[in-house]
């Protein structure tokens, strides 16, 4: 999930960071075309809430929003989820059954994950994209369908199309304008917004917020799961929390101890090897792999007692 920023026209976004900001810009600005979209970002970055502003903000905004995940389904699943099919198609097909190509129609269709589909579906959907009609399985008609489609992928899909994993008139097709997530990490003054928001969502929770101390750690945590992640944080904290405000004792252990050695109070003693491993995980990805930045960070030095198998990795 992103945020916005107050009086921008960004439906569902938060956030008072430069990069939010460019990016709910960015967004009123992709809304008002037609144009293919190609959404790029870490995993728990707000891939579909992004989508879902675009289309909100759209002249689409009236038809419906129909979403895919590529990767949770098989070659033959998604193949009859996008493009439906006939009675008698296969086994088990019953009845006509409309794919997501008819229903999209005058709408949106967001496709996430789509750097796993199949060779197969990849040359399918171009076809779709290239003509604006498409056949159910099973079918002989040509069905017209007028939709805009918003890909995401956590992948490296410019990378997949040089090695042959994916097809390039297609990524051309999708990628019309591209747009990039940052990562949680990398816009640390949007936590507090971020999870005072959350907090003011857990139904039947009578916290009425969360403290100073406990802001102050949220913030320089990295968050490798990004806003996926800090929601799920709050969440807990909502349940765990004994008082009425979310304090330091309600956040989990990989935060604290994180934020206590970033802050130089050093390495909490006795903290549990899958803490300390999730700590030394978060500040790599923070530090982008500078392992001698990493130990700084959680107060190891080289020739430190736990160097051995640190400085192996």
């Amino acid at each position: 999930m992103v945020l916005a920023r107050e009086g921008e026209s960004c439906p569902g976004i938060i956030g008072r960071s430069p990069a939010i900001v460019k990016l709910s810009k960015l967004i009123v600005k992709v809304a008002a075309s037609h144009a293919n979209v190609l959404v790029q970002g870490e995993s728990g970055t707000g891939k579909e809430l992004v989508a879902r502003a675009i289309h909100l903000a759209s002249p689409r905004a009236m038809g419906p929003f129909l979403g895919e995940n590529c990767a949770a389904l098989s070659e033959s699943l998604i193949e009859s989820e996008l493009f439906g099919h006939v009675r008698g198609a296969f086994t088990g097909a019953e009845r006509d059954r409309r794919g997501l190509f008819a229903l999209a129609d005058g709408g949106t269709l967001f496709l996430d994950e789509v750097g796993d589909m199949s060779p197969r579906i990849q040359a399918k959907l171009l076809r779709v994209l290239q003509e604006g009609e498409f056949r159910p399985l099973g079918g002989r008609d040509l069905i017209r369908t007028d939709m805009r489609i918003i890909s995401a992928t956590n992948r490296d899909l410019r990378g997949m199309v040089e090695t042959g994993s994916f097809r390039g008139d297609l990524y051309y097709r999708l990628d019309v304008v591209d747009m990039k997530l940052p990562p949680l990490r990398e816009r640390s003054e949007d936590v507090p917004l971020l999870a005072e928001h959350f907090l003011s969502r857990v139904r039947g929770q009578a916290k009425r917020g969360i403290s100073k101390e406990a802001h102050e750690m949220l913030a320089r945590y990295p968050w490798p799961g990004n806003v996926r992640e800090l929601q799920n944080v709050i969440e807990r904290a909502a349940v765990m929390a004994p008082g009425t405000v979310i304090g330091v004792d309600a956040l989990p252990d990989a935060v604290i101890d994180y934020a206590l050695a970033e802050r130089g109070d050093g390495y909490p003693h006795g903290a549990s090897k899958p803490h300390e491993m999730v700590m030394i995980e978060a500040a790599l990805i923070k530090f982008r792999g500078d392992k001698a930045k990493t130990a700084r960070a959680i107060g190891w030095s080289a020739n430190g007692q736990k160097k051995t198998k640190f400085w192996m990795l």
